[in-house]
This record gives C-alpha cells, structure tokens and sequence, in this order.
C-alpha cells in the first residue's frame, strides 16, 4: 500500500532514506549540527539540551558527571593537537556551533532558538571557566555524586549521609552562571 501511495515499486525502503558518505570532519560537524538541530527547527524543543533522544543531549548530561558517551565519538580537543581517534574539535566549540547555528530563523522551518534566550553554557549554569575545569580535572574535582548544591543536599538526604561531600566545587563549578 505505501508503495502505491507512493507511486513506486520494490523495496519499502527504497527511495525514503538515504546513505551519504561524510568525508571530512566539516561534513561530519555539519551532519551532526543537522541531526542536532531537527527537533528545535521542527518545534518540537525550544533548545538543543531540551530535545529527547539526540546526541547533543546525550553528550551534555554526559559530559556534566565527567563521562563520554561510548556510542559516540568523542571531541578529543584542540584541532592542532588531537593525535588520537575522535572530533578533533572541543564539545565546548560544537554546543557553541550548534547554540548559534540553532537561532538562525528559517523562512522553512517552524522554529529556531529564541535570539533573547541566553547562550547554552548559561542556559546550564555553568561559567566558560568552570566548564573548562569541569571538562578537563572532573576526577579531581568530584570525587562522588555530581550534579548542583540542590541536587547535592537532596541525594544526601535520601542516602541518608550527614554531610554532602563536593558542596563546595558544585557551587563554584555547577551554580557558577
């Protein structure tokens, strides 16, 4: 049936979905930002964090308990000094891509991130500094549960531990927007 509403014959799939080959690391980061992306311009999330099932969001909530995503190539960093396998890019440089890629509004599409809204580091409460700490001493910097002073206090009190340990660095990392 859907291949007569279609007006085609062969395969279901044939001709809905197409394979292309990335060849670069543009073409890959371009591809990325695309997929990424969808849900905003769709309308279906006012920003990238907010929309289920992507990368970016995986990434992200990765990213701020000190973890890689292992069905994802990881952002190794510095583009000049990335010898090993991965996105010779930092995931600092591509949420910012995306981020600003994402508020371009399109004659096309339903939606786009609100110009007023505020960059995706802010939108997380986290200062480009602290993020900077975050993503390159996390171990040295958490040495249990991660997340907010709020989230801190409210998993302490249901462990039932007296005093919640990294209160501290979650301030001055988590809460530093």
């Amino acid at each position: 049936q859907a291949n007569k509403e279609d007006k085609c014959t062969g395969h279901f799939w044939e001709g809905r979905f197409k394979s292309q080959a990335l060849l670069d690391e543009g073409a890959l980061l371009a591809c990325m930002a695309y997929v990424d992306l969808n849900p905003v311009r769709a309308g279906i999330a006012p920003t990238p964090e907010q929309s289920s099932f992507t990368s970016i969001q995986l990434r992200i909530k990765a990213a701020i308990i000190g973890e890689q995503p292992t069905t994802l190539l990881p952002f190794t960093g510095n583009e000049q000094q990335a010898k090993t396998s991965g996105i010779r890019f930092s995931l600092k440089d591509y949420l910012t891509l995306v981020d600003e890629t994402g508020r371009v509004i399109r004659a096309d599409k339903r939606g786009a991130i609100e110009t007023k809204t505020a960059n995706i580091l802010s939108r997380l409460h986290i200062s480009d500094e602290s993020w900077l700490k975050l993503t390159t001493n996390f171990e040295g910097i958490f040495t249990g549960a991660v997340g907010t002073a709020e989230h801190l206090c409210e998993f302490t009190e249901h462990v039932g531990l007296k005093r919640a340990h990294g209160k501290a660095n979650a301030q001055a990392c988590l809460n530093s927007a």
